[in-house]
């Protein structure tokens, strides 16, 4: 395991860079060689072409659905025994550098944790891994991925502990740790020794944390906003079924988003750099809505807007046909909401009164930790990627406001609102993670000797005659469940030869007190067995044609086998 973990770490810190340098050169190549604002049309078309490209190769080459990286290992782990397909290993990649690369407004970070992800579970499914193995090294390569990407290896490993693996003992963290110490090296050997944000910071005033506290308040209002807005307009713009009407509506839609305000064009990390180092953001020439950074007041309310269109432009990137991830917006927005309330509080005192590159680092610690609700992972990761350790308080503080806040509104993330919807969210909760991982479709009893209704007392005891159980299954001549008939109903006349052909089966049916369905979930059917009191229980499908029968036992035997599977001692 230790072997695979480097291994895994070198290749997602490999991929990582490789990203990356994608990214940047198809960026540069493209909008390098203008410069002034008879060149701004290109930002109205940029981003849909790059769609357009996403969605054909995704369509045409791929076959397979590669967006939302992150809610997809998650799934990965809860229902595919930590497998992922092995295209997933460069076609998230591939598809994301082109998206982001020609302007399409989202992040890297989930396609690369994708990537990662893939690379970790086809490595532990080629060496022949049990399913915990094959989890962990899920893990290491999405923790690699995380440190590759922003050089930052114990953010990884948080990452990995805090969103994506439900249960873990400390002995399985040295993979991790490998992993992302491996990546990270990789990542400065061939991208250099700076962080990926630098920034110059003034030191933590004790007299600022009232206003960190308005940040971490601000920003849990924001995280409420970004959670449910993606996930209700991805859905509506989902809804258009045509593929290319949906495209031409979402990238005309990015196009002008990006016209009006160029800070929405690809991950916007140059602006982010602006206001980690105290810059001004200039925006002469490049919008037509430059005179409101002219304005004091306005600037505030133009990065606002900014803040809030973001957003709608990530919305419409995803749903249009781009690959990429929420991670880099959430960044973005995070920025520009600790850049709001730091000029807002500056512009009310008169006078400069807080730091604002301070406030903007904080704000995409507080930003990361309501929105993926992993406060410690914003924390160290927004400390390690700037080297802000010296800020710790304040991540702290408002990154615990924001988690706490936003967790009283919102009780899953952007990554598992939806698949907890569904019940096959993986939680810390081991009990609730062997249920979601237990299939219905697993424990099911087949052996049963099935009887029809009309068929007689001496067709049932031939039956009882052939049959190792003590209960029989009553269906129609379409199969379809009746009831059930057990042994003890018939102990009584089965020696009775003389009602042998008077008597018939329906004569000692019963009704099951309920039915379990083929693709219900384990937690389900366990509230079914303690409302009923039964220790079987029939097995169904939509039609209610008859498949077999679960017993507690069976559960039972199964649950201990899952648990020894995730319980990684």
């Amino acid at each position: 395991m230790i072997i695979l973990a480097l291994f895994v770490g070198v290749s997602c810190g490999l991929a990582a860079v490789t990203l990356k340098l994608a990214i940047l050169y198809i960026h540069r190549g493209l909008t390098s060689w203008f410069d002034g604002s008879m060149y701004n049309f290109l930002y109205l078309i940029y981003p849909g072409i790059g769609m357009l490209i996403a969605m054909l190769f995704v369509k045409y080459v791929v076959k397979d659905n590669i967006g939302h990286g992150v809610t997809k290992v998650l799934l990965a782990v809860s229902k595919n025994e930590s497998k992922i397909k092995g295209h997933n290993m460069w076609s998230s990649m591939l598809a994301s550098s082109v998206t982001i690369g020609f302007g399409g407004s989202v992040g890297a970070e989930a396609p690369i944790v994708y990537t990662g992800a893939a690379i970790g579970s086809n490595v532990a499914r080629y060496m022949g891994l049990s399913y915990k193995n094959m989890t962990i090294l899920l893990g290491c390569g999405a923790a690699g991925a995380v440190a590759g990407i922003f050089k930052a290896p114990l953010a990884g490993v948080l990452f990995t502990l805090e969103i994506l693996l439900f249960n873990i003992s400390m002995s399985s963290i040295l993979p991790l740790l490998l992993s992302t110490i491996s990546a990270t090296v990789i990542s400065y050997a061939c991208l250099g020794d700076k962080p990926p944000f630098e920034c110059s910071l003034t030191p933590f005033a004790l007299g600022n944390i009232p206003y960190y506290l308005i940040l971490g308040l601000f920003s849990a209002m924001c995280s409420v906003y970004f959670t449910r807005t993606t996930l209700w307009l991805e859905d509506k713009i989902k809804s258009i079924r045509k593929p290319f009407v949906r495209w031409v509506m979402a990238a005309g839609c990015l196009g002008l988003l990006i016209y009006l305000f160029p800070p929405l064009f690809g991950e916007g990390y140059e602006y982010l750099h602006e206001m980690l180092n105290g810059g001004t953001i200039d925006l002469e020439g490049q919008t037509i809505l430059a005179f409101c950074l002219r304005k004091a007041w306005l600037v505030p309310v133009f990065f606002m807007v900014v803040l809030l269109l973001k957003v709608f432009s990530m919305s419409f990137t995803n749903a249009g046909g781009g690959v990429g991830g929420t991670f880099g917006p959430t960044l973005f927005i995070g920025a520009l909401a600790g850049f709001v309330v730091s000029r807002t509080i500056n512009l009310i005192g008169g006078a400069p009164v807080v730091p604002e590159q301070n406030f903007v680092l904080v704000g995409m610690a507080g930003l990361m930790a309501g929105v993926m609700q992993a406060p410690m992972t914003a924390i160290f990761l927004i400390a390690d990627m700037t080297g802000g350790y010296e800020l710790l308080i304040p991540l702290i503080l408002t990154s615990t406001v924001s988690y706490a806040v936003t967790r009283s509104v919102e009780l899953y993330s952007i990554y598992t609102k939806r698949i907890a919807k569904k019940g096959e969210l993986l939680t810390h909760d081991s009990d609730q993670a062997v249920l979601t991982l237990l299939k219905t479709s697993e424990v099911i009893e087949s052996d049963f000797l099935t009887v029809r209704i009309d068929a007689t007392l001496r067709d049932l005891v031939e039956k009882v005659s052939q049959s190792k159980r003590n209960i029989f299954p009553v269906v129609d001549s379409r199969n379809h469940f009746q009831g059930y008939v057990s042994l003890e109903d018939i102990r009584r006349d089965m020696f009775k030869y003389e009602l042998y052909d008077t008597l018939h089966v329906y004569n000692f049916m019963r009704s099951a007190p309920a039915y379990v369905y083929v693709d219900e979930k384990m937690d389900s059917v366990m509230r079914k067995f303690e409302q009923t009191g039964a220790w079987n229980l029939p097995v169904v499908d939509a039609e209610r044609t008859y498949v077999g029968f679960v017993s507690k036992s069976k559960i039972f035997s199964a649950y201990r086998e899952q648990l020894k599977q995730v319980s990684h001692d």
